[in-house]
């Protein structure tokens, strides 16, 4: 289970009351572009088209409809606000939303099989139902309608729309080989992965597609380079903030609600922000830290040091210090106050979730 998967808890309190707005942007936004999204998976080969579907949470193996939603819609609600922030249309940003959906979905059908997960959001992931190489071609197949959805728009936006979406895969791919290789490298000493690094890795893995949403909205819409670059920018400082918040929820997230065991990324020794910020401190609980991940120690008692060594408190200042860098982005250019105030909630359903 992702985190947008997690379920939000009646609205009671002014927080509550606000994921409860973001939730209800999210549904107009899902609504907006399911039916184009539908059509063109529509279009893909049979079985390429149900494994996609499947993807989605539309049906199960097979093909039998099934209730699923694929999820909140995060960078599809982005590329929908990206057109309505500059002025156009929610419909304006439809297409946007279309290619970011197809290419997450491909990116998580690879991912899976990368990391040997057999779950995604309580049922069995693609390549567990269909198999690897099923899986492989669906993410394929995924891809390249994404890429074929923004060529066929009128020139001079498709043009363009196809590069912005090619620059924000190659810094996916590079955010995520960094991801995989930052396993091989070790806790301690010079070759230890930083908290700048991992900034770094992040922006790649999950700000690159977050930002390139807005922005492909923004761009379709005819705005000029200026709110574009604006988007994109605030989106992958959001994806940033994301990704360390998914950090904190995976050591100290409810299990009921994240779907992960307890401690979770530690148990896979996963070098997350919260024990890179931990290790960065000049603490005596840093030091017993590494040490104790260097031999494999109790994930309950690495949890505890990470916490005590900062890590935690870290975590969530770095979170609330790239929300601000976010919002700083969207005020750089005028934009639709409306929409501005829309995004500014989905920054805050996305960042302050269940912590």
């Amino acid at each position: 289970m992702t985190p947008l998967d997690a379920p939000v808890r009646a609205a009671g309190t002014t927080e509550e009351a606000a994921q409860g707005d973001a939730l209800r942007l999210l549904t107009r936004c899902r609504a907006l572009v399911r039916p184009a999204l539908a059509e063109a998976v529509g279009r893909l080969h049979p079985w390429v088209g149900e494994m996609a579907a499947y993807s989605f949470g539309w049906c199960e193996t097979g093909g039998a409809p099934a209730a699923g939603s694929g999820g909140k819609g995060l960078r599809q609600a982005l590329a929908v606000l990206g057109a309505e922030a500059v002025g156009a249309p929610a419909r304006a940003g439809v297409p946007a939303a279309v290619a970011v959906e197809l290419v997450h979905a491909f990116s998580l059908l690879h991912d899976d099989i990368m990391d040997g997960d057999t779950t995604r959001r309580g049922r069995p992931t693609v390549w567990k139902a269909y198999g690897t190489g099923p899986a492989v071609l669906a993410g394929d197949a995924l891809h390249a309608l994404a890429v074929e959805t923004l060529a066929v728009q009128r020139p001079p936006a498709g043009p363009a729309a196809v590069r912005l979406l090619s620059g924000a895969l190659g810094d996916l791919v590079r955010g995520q080989a960094d991801d995989l290789l930052f396993a091989t490298r070790p806790w301690a000493g010079p070759r230890r992965v930083s908290p700048e690094a991992y900034r770094a890795m992040a922006e790649g893995k999950t700000g690159a597609l977050l930002g390139c949403s807005a922005a492909l909205g923004a761009l379709l819409a005819g705005a000029p380079p200026t709110a574009v670059a604006a988007l994109d920018r605030a989106g992958r400082r959001l994806g940033v903030a994301f990704q360390v918040v998914d950090d904190v929820l995976g050591v100290w997230g409810d299990p009921a609600v994240t779907g992960k065991p307890v401690h979770a990324d530690l148990r896979e020794r996963k070098k997350t922000f919260p024990v890179l910020a931990a290790l960065a401190s000049p603490t005596p609980a840093a030091h017993r830290l590494a040490v104790l991940l260097d031999r494999g120690g109790d994930p309950a008692e690495a949890a505890a040091l990470v916490e005590e060594a900062g890590g935690r408190a870290a975590a969530l200042a770095e979170a609330d210090r790239l929300v601000g860098a976010a919002e700083e982005a969207l005020a750089e250019v005028p934009l639709a106050a409306g929409a501005v105030r829309d995004l500014r909630s989905l920054v805050g359903f996305a960042v302050h979730r269940e912590l």
